[in-house]
């Protein structure tokens, strides 16, 4: 089971009272809701490795180089030579250094990596695994992940840890319309606000969903712009071409 962790303790906060602190008065809300969380989980699940996994790197400047709107309006501050500083309220960010020491003390492996984000850690390790993976998220993207051929699930927290939506190959089809694999290039057409990502502008979620069913993937739509002798018709075809430099990276 690998869990996003940031993810889990910024909806701990914002889920736990934040009444609940430690005797000196320092707030501890966010810890506790995440052990719950972590309870919760492991009691329900019985997974056999459990891996919290870091966010070294919220906003690694490498994918700021290639989409300078990447997390932009959540930056509180920019580090000329580190990492930027996120827009946290102060009773969380004093817990993050507690939640870390928690983790170390009841021997939860937590595993980041410079210059990468969680989501980075949980492709990578989830690409290694040679068993059954359940990915606890809120982030949707990494339903990208999800493979009934690799038995790799998503548990999506948006409606909290304690009603999670179990993702499926099915289930994200059922929900988007495309298959798992096919879930990054959709983000990318569609674009997500929560992550500063502009997509595609006059494409939302129901045609990057039917282009992607005719295509196949990002790659081939937009060879299809870039030849005159498709039949993609004008108007999409300019749309893409537009936005050829952010989807060459994106």
């Amino acid at each position: 089971m690998l869990l996003d962790t940031a993810s889990l303790y910024f909806r701990a906060y914002f889920g736990v009272p934040d009444s609940v602190r430690a005797p000196d008065g320092t707030p501890v809300n966010a810890v506790r809701g995440l052990l719950d969380f972590i309870a919760r989980l492991t009691s329900t699940y019985r997974p056999t490795h459990l891996v919290c996994c870091w966010d070294n790197d919220w906003r690694p400047q490498w994918r700021v180089d290639l989409i300078p709107s990447y997390k932009a309006h959540r930056v509180v501050a920019e580090v000329a030579e580190g990492v930027d500083v996120e827009e946290t309220p102060d009773p969380l960010a004093v817990q993050v250094p507690l939640i870390q020491e928690v983790l170390a003390a009841l021997g939860i492996a937590v595993l980041g990596a410079d210059g990468y984000e969680a989501d980075d850690v949980i492709g990578t390790l989830t690409a290694r695994a040679e068993g059954p993976v359940d990915v606890v998220t809120g982030d949707r993207d990494l339903f990208q992940l999800v493979s009934d051929e690799r038995s790799v699930r998503v548990l999506y927290t948006a409606r909290g840890v304690g009603n999670l939506e179990i993702l499926d190959d099915a289930a994200v089809v059922s929900k988007y319309g495309v298959l798992p694999e096919q879930y990054a290039d959709y983000a990318v057409l569609r674009g997500d606000a929560s992550d500063g990502s502009p997509g595609v502008k006059g494409i939302g979620a129901k045609t990057a969903a039917d282009l992607l069913r005719q295509y196949g993937d990002l790659a081939s739509m937009v060879a299809a712009a870039t030849d005159e002798s498709s039949a993609m018709g004008g108007s999409l075809r300019a749309k893409l071409r537009v936005s050829a430099d952010y989807l060459t990276v994106a």
